[in-house]
């Protein structure tokens, strides 16, 4: 679980600093402009570092399932080799699909028209100011999208229905408490990252939404991963108090 949470962690990092600083200086700027070069390197990037989170996310939900379905096989099931193996499956799977859609998006033709109505440069949005018809890049990307979103969220579903019914199966409530609390975390991260990605790609929101739910998925969520893994963690939770304690006039962590 460690070593998926360093991977997501790490893919959060990328993502917040290479989209975060040119959003907020363009927030700041009154002159709101972009490199074409620029809008390449945000469109790969962005795409690249989205769908490998797409993926990233659906084998955690298969490590939660090995962890608390199979216990006794679990490390033997997830061997470090197979742990490496689908992060870099990951990775690669992401960036790949990243590279082609960069490329089929930015060779078409604008005509001129090249005012972004958005907060970094995207799919939707820039095939919006093609000058030609895009109804191949628009069913190239809905089958994408279905790849990257409908089918991960699917398998974490299903992972969740078998781990659901696993847990119901303990005797021990303090035992159904903990195998509960390793998997909320995940599920909370799941719930905000693909519920405004699956909404700006699967269904075009109106004009305005799009900006929340991009803004949502690319800055919001990773920003609030790390304060979802690590305050459900004993350890933080053990500093926090001793910190507390610390404080005149403060009382313990509850």
């Amino acid at each position: 679980m460690y070593f998926f949470l360093s991977n997501l962690s790490f893919l959060d990092i990328c993502y917040t600093t290479s989209l975060g600083p040119p959003m907020l200086l363009n927030f700041l700027s009154t002159r709101k402009a972009i490199s074409w070069g620029g809008c390449v390197a945000q469109l790969y990037i962005s795409l690249g570092l989205g769908s490998t989170e797409c993926l990233l996310l659906a084998v955690m939900a298969l490590d939660r399932y090995a962890a608390i379905c199979q216990p006794l096989r679990y490390m033997t099931i997830m061997s470090h080799r197979l742990c490496l193996l689908m992060a870099a499956g990951s990775w690669l799977s992401g960036h790949s699909t990243s590279l082609a859609q960069t490329v089929l998006t930015m060779q078409l033709p604008r005509c001129g028209q090249n005012h972004i109505d958005h907060i970094f440069c995207e799919v939707p949005v820039l095939l919006k100011l093609a000058c030609t018809d895009t109804s191949f890049n628009e069913a190239e990307l809905f089958s994408v999208s279905v790849m990257f979103l409908v089918v991960p969220v699917s398998l974490i579903l299903i992972s969740y229905s078998y781990i659901g019914a696993a847990v119901m199966r303990i005797r021990s409530s303090e035992g159904r408490r903990k195998a509960f609390n390793t998997c909320t975390s995940h599920l909370a991260v799941v719930s905000l990252f693909y519920g405004p990605a699956i909404y700006m790609y699967l269904k075009p929101p109106p004009k305005g939404q799009g900006k929340i739910a991009s803004l949502f998925y690319t800055m919001v969520t990773p920003m609030l991963n790390p304060l979802i893994y690590t305050l459900r963690n004993k350890e933080v939770h053990g500093a926090l108090r001793r910190l507390l304690r610390k404080k005149p006039g403060l009382t313990g962590w509850s």
